[in-house]
């Protein structure tokens, strides 16, 4: 969806027209329940902040001024109400203990990945993401599968540019130690067919 798009959507949503409101739901839901998934790791728990999601959107959509993109204002929406969902139920998620890495370590693994298959590689990164605590597997999806800009997520989870490039460095960092475990076992039967 273009800006212009959405933004005429809303003034017809504003305006009463409740089926141009069904048009902007079928434009964000996937986005939204992707990242209410990555947060909460329960699929009936991601279908209700969904839906809660998009009850406070049109509840507030007069509000929206258009300052930046309605995807990024949906996201830091969804982001809330996840956020408002994990307090609620008092969840407690394990972080996920990593060692050092060298920067060389990283690149190793990085130059791993890119040896899998385009569509193997993002399954496995998206199991090892959901390993993740929620802050970290929501700001990574962000950011390696959605595409939005370190300014878009700044205005989504309402930290600096900077502090989402740290955050994400760090976050790369945890999600390096799970796909070592995953990788390692890859790599070996690789190994093993190309001797044969």
């Amino acid at each position: 969806m273009t800006i212009n798009k959405d933004q005429i959507l809303i003034n017809q949503i504003v305006k009463g027209d409740t089926s141009a409101f069904t048009v902007l739901v079928d434009n964000y839901k996937d986005l939204v329940f992707t990242l209410a998934l990555r947060m909460l790791k329960n699929r009936e728990e991601a279908e209700e902040v969904a839906q809660d999601t998009f009850i406070k959107a049109y509840k507030s959509l007069a509000n929206f001024k258009g300052d930046s993109k309605f995807s990024t204002w949906i996201y830091r929406v969804a982001y809330n109400t996840c956020l408002d969902r994990i307090k609620k139920n008092k969840k407690h998620l394990n972080d996920v203990p990593i060692d050092e890495f060298t920067e060389h370590e990283l690149k190793t693994i990085d130059n791993a990945l890119q040896q899998l298959m385009t569509a193997e590689k993002n399954e496995t990164i998206k199991k090892c993401i959901a390993q993740l605590p929620s802050d970290d597997a929501f700001l990574l999806t962000l950011y390696y599968f959605d595409d939005l800009s370190l300014e878009e997520i700044s205005k989504v989870v309402d930290l600096t540019p900077n502090n989402i490039k740290v955050k994400l460095f760090r976050f790369r960092k945890k999600l390096a130690s799970i796909l070592k475990v995953q990788l390692e076992p890859e790599i070996i039967a690789t190994y093993e067919r190309e001797r044969r």
